[in-house]
């Protein structure tokens, strides 16, 4: 490689080309060589190619050169944190480029800024020898002219960056400081919308206003995804202000949509509205919610103060004005705060659950980004706060059940999977609850019927995983005596079952000679005896299931390697993990790693 390298300084072999490929290739091998052995040979590198980026004219050549130098560095974490003055050397020299406006290279050096500090953070917030503050301070101190030529996505990189070293300060006072002045720009800004926007509403309608209001918030929620907790004291200070500001937005898309032509919720002025400010304002809760630490006062101070601006909005707004986030965030909230939350979820079920309903069930395309957090919400709440759902009415309960099964008949993988999961999840909770019996022969009969239509139909095939778990759960309770009343009517059955095994086992084979007739009595009678039998045993369970689907008809001519899935994904763990058993293999970025700053 170092021989490649020095062709490329001679001019031998220099193309672009070339040199992307042997950049990549020495990035390629970090961690492969012992380390004092990996020290030489990057101190090479580097300076070979610091001399032919001096050596060569063009600014395009120069560029490319410049990319492939901090690709190079930022896959070396090891070595930045050995040698401190080579660390803020490259880091200043990405700040350099910052201000280069050659296409790419404000990108890559945002990137690999990002990418080292890391894995490098800790380096950034000692005092390190021969230096008279924390590099972070010096950071800070010039933090304006560092970011004056990038573009906006290029300073929420930076911004969460500099969240990422502000993370690894221990001390809280310092920690709140540097929060404190990182945000000092965004903060003052914000500061005079608010003002403005106190005195005329209508100040918010301005494009450049929105335009200035959205990249604060981005601002914002790109310290929280790298700061988590400690974001805390930010975030307590622009909260109200922010509710009152989704507010204002809120109620001048409504106006705005009232008044207007039918379909004016897609126009641009509308949508830049709706489309940016309110969700970003969802984003940057449940950004924060979901990195802060499991903290109860975290969770009592941030969500009382929601339920009106956010979910009353929600219920209240025209459908084409709802903001799917309102049911991400909600999903965020249940899985983090768990059964603190169950008082809350009549509140939620009110404001979100049948007006949702209402637009997805339509059909299976309006609202897609609704969908996949409905059911994500629903079962964050089947979880976490079930006794909430054994409180509803049996209407409300239907429903539910309903549109779960509405759900996993998706050809959507990612929402049928939410569906099944959800499911499963149901069942397992009301198996293990008083209403057991109640529940079960309700729905028994209308689950097995939906899972094995799903299940047999060749369209839901990434689903079998789910579906055999869902109908071991169905067997095991009936054929381990879990349920102690009568699955069927007696009203409508000629006689008595002796118990509901048999019932069951006399209903799938029903079920099953119907949907395939081109299979013979003993055949589906040799299958449902086999799941029985089987019925503690998953995977011969599973398996009694794939053979049945693979000798069936509708399966035999088709590509059936979702039904062996789950196989595949241990095969390749196992193939990872022997990977990251050779020095090298896998990206440095790509493995956690922890040495981080040791």
């Amino acid at each position: 490689m170092l021989k490649k390298l020095s062709k490329q300084l001679s001019g031998e072999d220099w193309t672009w080309n070339n040199l992307n490929t042997l950049c990549w290739a020495i990035g390629s091998i970090s961690g492969s060589m012992m380390e004092e052995q990996e020290n030489r040979f990057l101190v090479m590198v580097i300076r070979d190619l610091l001399n032919l980026c001096e050596i060569t004219k063009g600014k395009d050549n120069k560029a490319v050169i410049a990319s492939n130098i901090m690709y190079v560095v930022g896959q070396y974490p090891r070595f930045l944190r050995a040698h401190w003055k080579f660390l803020k050397t490259v880091v200043n020299k990405l700040f350099e480029f910052m201000h280069e406006t050659h296409p790419g290279v404000q990108d890559m050096a945002c990137d690999t800024f990002l990418k080292i500090v890391q894995k490098c953070k800790r380096k950034f917030v000692i005092v390190q020898v021969g230096e008279n503050e924390p590099f972070v301070s010096e950071l800070l101190s010039a933090l304006a002219t560092t970011v004056a030529d990038l573009e906006p996505h290029q300073i929420h990189s930076f911004y969460e960056s500099v969240g990422h070293m502000i993370q690894a300060e221990s001390d809280p006072h310092k920690r709140d400081e540097y929060l404190q002045r990182l945000m000092a720009l965004p903060n003052q800004k914000w500061g005079e919308i608010i003002g403005q926007a106190r005195q005329s509403v209508d100040f918010l309608k301005d494009q450049d206003v929105i335009r200035t209001v959205l990249n604060i918030l981005q601002t914002n929620t790109s310290v929280a995804s790298s700061l988590g907790t400690y974001f805390l004291s930010q975030i307590s200070l622009i909260f109200l202000d922010m509710l009152n500001v989704y507010r204002m937005y809120s109620e001048l898309i409504s106006s705005s949509i009232a008044e207007g032509v039918p379909f004016a919720s897609k126009t641009s002025y509308v949508k830049l509205l709706r489309r940016s400010v309110k969700r970003e304002t969802l984003k940057l809760i449940e950004t924060f919610l979901d990195k802060a630490e499991d903290q109860p006062q975290i969770g009592k101070q941030f969500v009382p103060p929601m339920m009106d601006p956010v979910l009353g909005d929600y219920a209240r707004n025209m459908p084409d004005a709802r903001e799917s986030e309102v049911l991400s965030l909600f999903a965020t909230i249940i899985n983090k705060y768990k059964a603190a939350m169950i008082d809350d979820v009549p509140r939620i079920f009110e404001a979100v659950f049948q007006c949702t309903l209402e637009m997805i069930t339509k059909n299976f395309e309006d609202y897609p980004e609704h969908r996949l957090k409905f059911f994500s919400l629903l079962r964050a709440i089947a979880t976490h706060c079930f006794p909430a759902l054994i409180q509803l009415s049996s209407q409300q309960l239907k429903l539910v059940m309903d549109s779960i099964i509405w759900a996993f008949r998706h050809t959507e993988r990612n929402i049928a999977e939410t569906g099944l999961n959800l499911l499963l999840e149901m069942l397992r909770n009301f198996q293990a609850s008083e209403f057991c019996n109640q529940f079960y022969r309700t729905y028994f009969l209308t689950i097995e019927q939906e899972i094995f239509a799903v299940l047999t139909d060749t369209f839901h095939k990434p689903g079998f995983k789910l579906h055999v778990l869902i109908l071991q759960q169905l067997f095991c309770l009936v054929g381990n005596g879990l349920l102690t009343e009568p699955l069927w009517d007696a009203a409508t059955v000629p006689f008595q079952y002796p118990n509901n095994e048999m019932f069951v086992r006399e209903y799938t084979i029903k079920l099953l000679t119907t949907s395939f007739p081109n299979m013979t009595a003993a055949e589906v009678t040799q299958l449902v005896n086999g799941l029985f039998e089987s019925r503690n045993d998953l995977p011969t369970f599973k398996n009694h299931i794939r053979d049945f689907l693979v000798q069936s008809k509708e399966f035999s001519a088709q590509d059936n390697k979702d039904l062996y899935a789950e196989e595949a994904a241990v095969q390749r763990e196992k193939e990872r993990q022997r990977m990251l058993s050779i020095p090298g293999l896998i990206a440095p970025n790509e493995i956690q790693d922890e040495m981080l700053d040791s």
